[in-house]
Parts: structure tokens; C-alpha cells; sequence
């Protein structure tokens, strides 16, 4: 694959998205106006209108590819489907950051994709940040939306019980900490470790997996066709390290909206952003809306995955209630392990099942 644009992961693995599916999408408007942003759009039967259409949208440490195992799933089985997943800027294949952004400016970047393809019948999969990008992209347009599956994430103000990102995973090395504590030549190898590696383990476990992808980072060790590699790699300029470590330093007002100072452009405050989500999604999407089908898949290793954060998702869709898939030996990506139970969720969603 030819990657067309400045990022560190210039030669991704075969399988990073379907043959011949690599599209770029120059951003119109907005901060990063002109920045080349890597997505995929993939048809699984091209003479056939597809049936539904699934909009992958990640979050960080991550990028399209995290997606790779419901992706595959949805190939397999035989529906036809447009499969959609786009890299945000400053991960993946996308162009390298330019300055310290988070979810309000990655959604900016998906509606005006999603307006671009003209995307309809949209079965919205999101994780992580991806919760609040993917519905802030989209609650301007609710119409646009036919289901919704929801895996670790919230567009809440976190609850205080249990876990928090201020005491998870460990109370004396909590995730706000960590981009403190590394620096930014080594921040993909956290990535690495996280994504592919945070099943739910003790102390000395957790430790020594994040020393090992530390040390693999910085020799430049990391096998090429494993995904730990494009976790890594992707991180790997400066910029790209530290626009990722600013969403993890606002973890701790997860939902609540928050302001901060980038270096290049003042103070961005993100409060209205979250004000519209709260306040529109429920009538958007719930009952007193358009009703659509809500599935929700939670690893309970994670403060995203506690009981209250699902319960804010079920007060707020009630129609989740009866779809919601709890798993205590799951850590907060998912996605990496309960690929194929999501893509039967997905599919089951509109009686493709």
C-alpha cells in the first residue's frame, strides 16, 4: 500500500484494511483544513446494495486497525455491507498532528467524511474516545443513524465509584499519570503494551508488559506485521505522541468537558461540545426519537466498563437494556478480544443474523 501522507507507519501490515478499499480524504474546513486524513470504504458484495452500513470510529491509543477482528467477521459472513473506518489525524496512516487535539476536532473531521461519502443507514460502532467523537459527529444528523454499538466508552461525566482514570489501572499509576512518566520517543510502546496487551493482571504482570514494549519501542524491535507494531509505530514523531498523551491527561474529566491550552492555539474548551451530546442523543436515538437498535459490549476491568457507566448508557437508550454484554475478564479494549460476538451483534441488529 502507498501511504499517502507524512506518517511515522509507512509500511503497515497487508491486512491493515481490505484490498483495495484505501481512500484519503483532504479535510475541507476547520484546524487541520488541507490535512490528509486515511480512511477505508469497503463494499463486501459490489454488484448488491449493501444492507446496512458500519462506520467504525476509534479511539486512543488506537486507530482504524484496532477494528480489524469485526471487520473481518462482517466480511465473512456473507451480508452485504459498506464497511467504512476512518484513521484520526495524528494516527494510523492519516497525516501527522500539528498541534494537541482532541474529540471535538477528530468528530469535526468524521461528520465532514461522513458528508463527503454521504453515508445513510449508518450502524455507528464506537470505543473509547470514538463514543464521544462518533455521536458528536452525528447528532447534528441523527437521521443518518440506524444502530449503534457501544464498547467502552462514555460521553458521561465519569461516575466517582470504582474505578476512575485517576486510580485505574493501579491507584499509585493511574493512566492520567502515564503521560508524564514517559516520555514522548517511547509513548508507542505503551500504546503497543495497552491495546494488544491490557487483559486484566496484576502489578508485576502490567509492569513487565509495559518494560518489554518500552524496551521494543526504542530498539526498533517490534516484529512489522504484528499489530503492536502499528500501535507503535504510529506514535512514533513527537507531535503524533503528544497529541495521543493529551486525551490521556484529560481522563480524568472524561464526560464533564474540560478546557486546556495548546501551544498553537490558545485555549480550546470542549464544555459545548459534550453539553449538546448529553442534551440531544437521548431524544435523537432513544424511544421519544427514531428508536434504534443499541448494543452495548463492556469489558469490566476498566473504569468505562463499571456497572454506573453502563447505567448511564441505559437511562439514556433504554432499548440497550435488553442488549448489554458484560465481561469481567475483559479490560477496556475490547474490541481486540470479542470481535466476532460484535460483528454477530451488529449483524443481528437489523435481522441479518
Amino acid at each position: 500500500m502507498h501511504v499517502k501522507s507524512n506518517s511515522p507507519l509507512q509500511d503497515p501490515p497487508a491486512d491493515y484494511c481490505p484490498p483495495g478499499s484505501e481512500q484519503w480524504f483532504e479535510i475541507p474546513e476547520g484546524l487541520d483544513a488541507g490535512k490528509t486524513l486515511f480512511y477505508f470504504d469497503y463494499q463486501t458484495r459490489k454488484n448488491e446494495a449493501p444492507k446496512a452500513t458500519v462506520l467504525f470510529v476509534h479511539g486512543n491509543p488506537e486507530c482504524s486497525y484496532t477494528y480489524r477482528h469485526v471487520r473481518d467477521a462482517l466480511i465473512t459472513s456473507g451480508q452485504s455491507l459498506r464497511i467504512v473506518a476512518m484513521d484520526h489525524i495524528g494516527v494510523g496512516l492519516s497525516v501527522q498532528a500539528a498541534f494537541e487535539r482532541v474529540d471535538m476536532h477528530h468528530a469535526a473531521h468524521v461528520s465532514q467524511l461522513v458528508r463527503h461519502l454521504d453515508l445513510q443507514n449508518i450502524t455507528l460502532v464506537i470505543h473509547d474516545w470514538g463514543g464521544p467523537i462518533g455521536i458528536g459527529a452525528l447528532i447534528d444528523e441523527p437521521e443518518r443513524v440506524d444502530g449503534l454499538l457501544v464498547m467502552n466508552t462514555t460521553v458521561f461525566p465519569m461516575p466517582s465509584d470504582g474505578h476512575t482514570y485517576k486510580n485505574y489501572p493501579f491507584p499509585w499509576l493511574p493512566w492520567y499519570l502515564t503521560p508524564s512518566l514517559i516520555p514522548n520517543a517511547l509513548w508507542g510502546g505503551v500504546a503497543a503494551a495497552v491495546v494488544c496487551h491490557a487483559q486484566p493482571q496484576g502489578t508485576l504482570s502490567f509492569l513487565g508488559n509495559i518494560s518489554k514494549w518500552l524496551r521494543k519501542h526504542g530498539s526498533n524491535s517490534i516484529a512489522k506485521d504484528s499489530p503492536e507494531y502499528v500501535f507503535s509505530q504510529m506514535l512514533r514523531s513527537t507531535m503524533n505522541a503528544k497529541s495521543s498523551k493529551r486525551s490521556v491527561r484529560q481522563t480524568p474529566v472524561w464526560g464533564h468537558g474540560y478546557s486546556y491550552k495548546d501551544q498553537h492555539h490558545g485555549s480550546l474548551d470542549n464544555h459545548a461540545f459534550y453539553t449538546r451530546i448529553q442534551g440531544n442523543m437521548s431524544n435523537a436515538w432513544g424511544p421519544s426519537g427514531r428508536n434504534i437498535p443499541v448494543c452495548g459490549f463492556f469489558g469490566q476491568w476498566d473504569a468505562c466498563g463499571k456497572d454506573s457507566v453502563i447505567a448511564q448508557w441505559q437511562q439514556a437508550l433504554p432499548q440497550m437494556q435488553d442488549n448489554t454484554h458484560k465481561f469481567s475478564d475483559v479490560g477496556h479494549f475490547i474490541e481486540e478480544v470479542k470481535g466476532p460476538e460484535m460483528a454477530a451483534s451488529i449483524l443481528k441488529m437489523h435481522g441479518l443474523g
